[in-house]
């Protein structure tokens, strides 16, 4: 059963105040003065604490349960506090709640209202807790990461893309064929680079040939190399890709437009290493691992009839799945981030924009928008309006004429922690105003 902490010197309340939680499957602590409230945090696990603003008989000030939610605050600052004041103490409060208390209820209170909002709180805490867990569970692994592996730079904070980068680096010493799939623009190429970075063949060449980038009948010899006269316009011999990936990896990225009779020679080289130049009968031999690419359903393309199904299951010995970036979205913002570099920083409606977009173009296109972005800004602060996107959340921040929509409302009251004053002054508006806003929009108070 949650915990929650009254700190109120007048026994009745306390003791009303008690008996209601008890009804609803809250534990109640009760401590009749701050001093004996603080003590009491020290020596107990709580969720919640409910405090009054008054503690002197002779003062209506509010100055004791303001000084007591201070050293609350300093002490167990993620710990939420509801005042309970009377309207003699409201300013005191609201100022509080601007400091970051979670809520304020007036006496006499309405038992629906607080146990709604306790119970709330709690359950926000409680995810709270478990995101922390997870993203220390998922910071130490990324430190795993960094210290053993080489990362290539690469950027990320969704746990989606930590799975594809932990796999990468763990294939990365097996000399197999990998298979790395996805949409175009989402970074496959480098989680290439990291498998190479990692392979037993680091210190050899990388080589790229992206097969969708050149006609039919020059992937062989871009493949392969030619002899002199092989074809129209080679007046001399030239080298493959695979004599120049001899020793190290090839990636080979859109494979899906790989011709038919490129993929037999291609299937040929893989089972033996061996293959002839075009117009050459000289067979060579080289050593090269093989990390390929695509983002065609080539299961679709062996039902048709235009991929081989023996290359597939030869170049798919390990398959890595990279989503798309919405499918990924706590990546946005750090990649953002780092396109534009240390010197300008994003405002709250721009990261709303960024993350309400769809980003067809994915990571390709984030980088596109945020060079965009850095070059038109005024200043150091990108605003929604720099980025270019159609019209998206937290374009409504832009001006006093319009106002946040729901997904510049949800962004700020995440980030706020649920706190909803806390919100409200992000967005530029007052609690109330944020409150009504929320109502029309049918969302939930946290």
């Amino acid at each position: 059963m949650p915990t929650v902490l009254i700190i109120d010197d007048n026994a009745a309340v306390a003791i009303a105040l008690e008996v209601l939680f008890s009804l609803h499957d809250i534990d109640a602590l009760r401590a009749a003065s701050p001093e004996a409230g603080l003590e009491m945090l020290e020596r107990h696990s709580v969720d919640l604490v409910l405090q009054d603003m008054n503690f002197t008989a002779d003062t209506t000030s509010g100055e004791e349960g303001t000084a007591l939610f201070r050293a609350i605050r300093a002490r167990h600052p993620e710990l939420p506090v509801i005042l309970l004041t009377a309207w003699t103490h409201l300013d005191a409060a609201v100022d509080l709640v601007k400091a970051g208390a979670a809520d304020y209820l007036a006496k006499p209170w309405d038992d629906n209202r607080l146990i709604a909002t306790v119970h709330n709180l709690i359950e926000l805490g409680q995810t709270k807790r478990a995101l922390q867990q997870r993203l220390q569970t998922e910071l130490r692994q990324r430190r795993e990461l960094e210290r053993g592996y080489d990362l290539r730079g690469m950027v990320w904070q969704d746990p989606a893309t930590e799975r594809v980068v932990h796999l990468a680096c763990q294939v990365a010493r097996a000399d197999v064929p990998v298979l790395i799939s996805g949409p175009n623009g989402t970074g496959k190429e480098r989680i290439a680079e990291i498998i190479q970075a990692n392979s037993a063949v680091r210190d050899g060449p990388f080589v790229v040939l992206n097969c969708g980038a050149l006609p039919a009948e020059l992937i062989e010899a871009e493949l392969f190399g030619a002899d002199a006269g092989a074809y129209t316009g080679a007046s001399k011999a030239r080298e493959g890709k695979f004599e120049a990936a001899d020793g190290g990896t090839l990636f080979l990225d859109e494979i899906g437009n790989l011709p038919l009779a490129g993929q037999m020679k291609l299937l040929r080289v893989l089972e033996t290493g061996r293959f002839e130049r075009l117009g050459s009968n000289r067979e060579r031999q080289v050593k090269v691992r093989v990390v390929s690419a695509t983002n065609a359903d080539l299961q679709a393309m062996i039902r048709a009839g235009s991929f081989r199904e023996d290359l597939f299951y030869r170049l798919n010995v390990i398959e890595l799945r990279l989503p798309p970036l919405a499918g990924r979205p706590a990546d946005i913002l750090p990649l953002a981030q780092h396109f534009l570099g240390d010197a300008k920083q994003l405002h709250p409606s721009a990261q709303a924009a960024l993350l309400a977009h769809a980003w067809p173009g994915n990571v390709r296109e984030l980088k596109n928008v945020m060079a965009r972005a850095g070059l038109l800004a005024a200043g150091d602060l990108i605003k929604v309006g720099d980025l270019g996107l159609p019209a998206a959340a937290g374009a409504a921040l832009e001006d006093g004429g319009r106002e946040p929509d729901r997904d510049a409302i949800g962004l700020a009251l995440s980030r706020a922690g649920g706190v909803v004053a806390q919100a409200a002054a992000e967005l530029g508006l007052s609690r109330q105003a944020l409150y009504r806003r929320m109502e029309r929009l049918g969302i939930a108070r946290p």
